[in-house]
């Protein structure tokens, strides 16, 4: 999947992978982080 220049939101799940380390990897591939949040889905 090609994300370099795309614009990205990204959810996580608090006891699941938090958002924090999604962004990380999305990061990684030259993607930008537009929204970023942990939620508990319980």
């Amino acid at each position: 999947m090609q994300l370099k220049g795309k614009k990205v939101f990204v959810l996580g799940e608090r006891d699941g992978v938090q958002a924090q380390a999604i962004a990380e990897c999305i990061k990684a591939t030259g993607a930008e982080i537009v929204y970023m949040d942990t939620q508990c889905f319980v």
